[in-house]
């Protein structure tokens, strides 16, 4: 009677062999490899088909590896993801949000560096909108009055995420419910990325480690960081796209455009580091892969990410002749001074000790444990390299041997802080994290350290927290016109930057002693209008910065603005009698041409993806 045989396959490297079994003595021997690998559960599963008095060709050493590697394994890149989002991930990652926000409801809100930027951001977004300001220009408020475009310069989508809570919900709630969001928003992103590379459990783990890392809580606690915490949601997805551009090609480019579109409505700093971070992955991805194509797709997704955010980026990138934009750069605020365990002067020193100590804890843990990664993880190209590849080169530029590429890389050095590039790392370290440690005890050991590290925090930059009281007054000088302190780097260019405006300034006076007779009209936003009666010729300063989109008339008749020196501030040449004075923020020809760029791109992505329908379907298996 013949002999039943069986084909089974052995995994070899990343590649496997067929084993022909011998149905009545068990005797086996080696076929020639096959082209296409098999993964280690699928070889399990075979195994356990076997009749019981077959033996197992396997050895009970390779068995037992299989077997501990199996809640490790990778999903194949032609396979579904490892679950779905619904269930156990979203409530775990909103779970692990609201743990970081729970101090909030008993501490008061933590106030950081940015928080009053951010903030009387909000509030006076919201009070344009009751103006019918759709979408702001000129923070009116700001410099006690004097104002400054702002919202120009600042991309939008933190302004506008926040202004919407704000109509919404109590002011002393808003940061608590906006930071909730935004790690929400970030856990989720990255157990999208975490479930094609590992099991559903640890893609869960993956994203609540990344959501909760120690550079999240100094965004949250010591920096009010809202618009870099927000963007950090990005960091995952845009790995995800560079890791399927191999297989994916053209079509992912319109994805991977709209994540660095995003990245710019977002963060400015975070768009930067995006951008150079994709010219970085893929020549690694082609020389892994020999595939020079992949660059020209990474050039088509930058352009098409610029133009869908080109009513931001151009007005952002012309007006800066406009504004005293060199104060981003100045002592303390550049990348020199800036870097891990810095000796320079700044005076943010504690606060440097205090990320450095988190960034230097995160790399010895990762050179731990990167090695520790199953061989079957870095076997995987060119997945895994790419994941190395980003931390590496993020914790390499957060030292000054890399000053030189803070110095001469265009626009790099408008990142400011190399310790951003903990967003980065917090990818590569969420990841490595979990694939290296495989015991409970051993990621409790992790977990803990990192804990005690963010509290020794504490003890090296004090916490401050704001409570209803404090909302209530900004919120009062806001709406009572008042006005706030404004930024440096948006002062008109010409004026100087340090001079600090008078907050009892009146809205309209006479420049020199000849009396006017001033009768306030309108005194909105970007549309201001009254009358001055002298009996004759007289100057008028106006609490204004004398910014180009300004549009003066006098009596319906265009007329030309002075600029005051020093303060920066608007002069109005009037003649005897009673003039009519309106002056409105006009819309300049960059943020016409912007707005027509983002628009026709905007439509003509939406006609290809609707003419190319399984681009959509390919995009929603991704």
């Amino acid at each position: 009677m013949p002999r039943p045989h069986f084909f089974v396959p052995v995994l070899e490297g990343t590649h496997h062999a067929q084993v022909l079994v011998s149905g009545r003595t068990g005797r086996s021997r080696t076929m020639k490899p096959a082209n296409r690998s098999l993964d280690t559960v699928t070889a399990t599963r075979i195994m356990d088909c076997l009749p019981r008095d077959i033996p197992n060709p396997l050895s009970a050493l390779e068995r037992a590896d299989l077997s501990r590697s199996e809640e490790f394994q990778t999903p194949q890149s032609d396979q579904p993801p490892a679950g779905p989002l619904l269930g156990a991930p979203l409530l775990a990652v909103m779970a692990a949000a609201f743990t970081i926000v729970l101090p909030f409801i008993f501490l008061g809100v933590p106030s950081g560096h940015d928080f009053n930027f951010h903030l009387f951001s909000w509030m006076e977004v919201l009070g344009q909108w009751k103006q019918g300001v759709i979408y702001p220009r000129w923070a009116s408020l700001a410099h006690w009055g004097n104002g400054e475009p702002r919202f120009i310069f600042y991309p939008p989508a933190s302004w506008l995420l926040g202004a919407g809570l704000g109509a919404l919900l109590p002011w002393n709630i808003v940061p608590g419910v906006y930071v909730w969001i935004a790690l929400v928003a970030s856990g989720i992103s990255m157990f999208l990325l975490a479930r094609r590379l590992l099991s559903r459990n640890n893609a869960i783990l993956a994203a609540v480690i990344y959501l909760a890392n120690p550079y999240h809580i100094v965004i949250v606690y010591w920096r009010s960081a809202f618009a870099e915490l927000l963007a950090s949601a990005l960091f995952p997805l845009f790995l995800l796209l560079v890791l399927r551009m191999e297989r994916g090609g053209r079509r992912l480019i319109w994805a991977l455009g709209v994540v660095l579109a995003a990245a710019w409505l977002t963060n400015a700093p975070s768009a930067i580091i995006l951008n150079y971070s994709l010219a970085l992955l893929l020549v690694t991805l082609c020389l892994l892969e020999r595939s020079p194509r992949l660059l020209l797709y990474g050039a088509a997704a930058v352009l098409l990410g610029a133009m869908l955010a080109g009513f931001y980026l151009i007005p952002a990138v012309y007006e800066q002749q406009w504004v005293n934009i060199a104060e981003l750069l100045r002592p303390s605020m550049i990348p020199q001074d800036n870097f891990l365990f810095t000796r320079r002067y700044n005076i943010h020193l504690s606060f440097n000790r205090l990320v450095s100590i988190i960034a230097s804890t995160e790399m010895l843990i990762l050179l731990a444990l990167a090695w520790r990664a199953p061989r079957s993880y870095w076997r995987q190209r060119p997945t895994w390299w790419l994941v190395l590849v980003w931390t590496a080169a993020a914790a390499l530029l957060m030292f000054p041997i890399t000053s030189a590429l803070w110095q001469y890389l265009p626009k790099l050095r408008f990142v400011q802080f190399p310790w951003r590039l903990l967003l980065c790392m917090g990818v590569g370290f969420s990841l490595i994290v979990v694939a290296g440690t495989r015991r409970v005890f051993s990621r409790a050991v992790v977990g803990l350290m990192l804990l005690v590290v963010t509290l020794f925090g504490q003890h090296l930059v004090s916490l401050h927290w704001r409570h209803a009281d404090s909302f209530r007054e900004m919120y009062e000088a806001v709406r009572n016109g008042e006005g706030y302190e404004g930024a440096a780097e948006y002062v008109p260019a010409g004026s100087d930057p340090r001079y600090e405006p008078n907050p009892q300034m009146p809205k309209v006076a006479a420049e020199s002693d000849a009396p006017a007779r001033i009768e306030i009209l309108e005194w909105a936003a970007e549309s201001k209008r009254f009358t001055a009666e002298s009996q004759q010729p007289t100057r008028l300063v106006v609490r204004l910065f004398n910014y180009p989109a300004w549009h003066v008339e006098a009596n319906d008749r265009a007329v030309s603005a002075d600029t005051k020196v020093i303060t920066g501030q608007m002069v109005i040449a009037l003649g005897a009698g009673r003039n009519r004075v309106h002056v409105v923020f006009a819309r300049t020809w960059d943020r016409i041409a912007g707005a027509a760029i983002s628009a026709v791109t905007f439509l003509f992505l939406l006609v290809h993806l609707w003419k190319h329908k399984p681009l959509m379907r390919y995009f929603t298996s991704v």
